[in-house]
């Protein structure tokens, strides 16, 4: 029989570290409510679908038990993870896990009991604790694991494909968001958009009244908002890369941007075409496009070559 790996068992150790910062943390907030172990009591509560149970020390080490056996297992998959690629537990990664926690603490509570326990208990507080939790995690396996592992920017460094991709979707999910910022002040609904788009991918709203601007559908679209659009940049930087090296493909680098509008239009009239009616089609287009063009413009400025063979192209259908 193998015996575990040096890296899983501080992985482990640090889901334990990460899972008592967070559990002291509500300690403390139900300790000022003066309603001490209020938080785990209705998490277990919620759990087992019993609000009328009375508190009891089954319940709660029943409920403790499976908190720390979460983290021990989160714990022990971010390091495996970390040392699969070679890279340093740098804390910002530390947040990007506390986040993590927090929509799974949120889509989980939903799912498993249908009670929405981010909101139930707060979620600055949730957040907050999190982020801690995640900070803790991180913080032990940079401090127990190897020196030698690569570091995220050394990444980035070296490889340029990955970290223009990077930047050119955050840019683009960035020019996006603004735009339908602007545009929801200008209509007197502030997140009214990001708001809609969350209340149907995730709570399957079925018209405007269904719509739901909390924390929960803005937050959470957010960030499928920005993973889409990291994805996006990472294609149309390869396709960039592809290009360099065949001139004609650059054809493809524009088609790849209309097909992406179109796509993200048909998938919007798929899911919820009431969606078309609460959000103008006009400033859904008029969004992708200035993203479009944001996004195109940081790659043919990073290569100064292609802008010339695309200027070159332009002159000679003109001619």
């Amino acid at each position: 029989m193998n015996r575990p790996s040096q890296t899983i068992i501080n992985g482990a150790i640090a889901g334990l570290v990460g899972g008592a910062v967070l559990a002291a943390w509500f300690l403390v907030i139900d300790l000022v409510r003066s309603a001490p172990f209020a938080t785990p009591t209705f998490v277990a509560r919620t759990l087992l679908g019993a609000q009328d149970m009375q508190p009891t020390l089954t319940l709660l080490a029943m409920y403790t038990a499976l908190h720390f056996s979460v983290f021990v297992l989160v714990g022990a998959a971010v390091a495996w993870a970390f040392e699969k690629a070679h890279l340093h537990a740098y804390w910002v990664l530390g947040l990007v896990l506390g986040f993590l926690l927090f929509d799974l603490i949120f889509y989980a509570g939903v799912l498993i009991t249908g009670t929405n326990v981010v909101g139930e208990l707060g979620w600055p507080q949730v957040l907050a604790g999190n982020l801690f939790a995640g900070l803790a995690v991180v913080g032990y396996i940079n401090v127990t694991g190897p020196e030698e592992t690569v570091r995220l920017r050394d990444v980035l460094r070296q490889h340029r494909t990955i970290r223009e991709g990077l930047i050119a979707g955050l840019a683009g999910a960035v020019v996006v968001m603004g735009w339908f910022l602007a545009v929801d002040l200008v209509q007197g609904r502030l997140m009214f958009t990001p708001g809609a788009l969350g209340s149907a991918l995730f709570f399957g709203a079925r018209g405007e009244a269904e719509v739901v601007v909390a924390i929960e559908t803005v937050l959470g679209y957010t960030g499928v908002h920005l993973a889409a659009f990291m994805l996006a940049g990472l294609i149309a930087s390869g396709l960039v890369e592809a290009a360099r090296r065949e001139p004609p493909l650059l054809l493809g680098l524009v088609l790849f941007f209309v097909t992406l509008e179109v796509l993200f239009i048909g998938l919007i009239a798929i899911m919820a075409s009431w969606l078309l009616n609460a959000i103008p089609w006009w400033t859904i287009v008029a969004g992708n496009l200035i993203a479009a063009v944001v996004m195109g413009g940081y790659l043919l400025y990073e290569h100064p070559e292609l802008r010339e063979n695309l200027t070159h192209e332009l002159e000679e259908e003109m001619v």
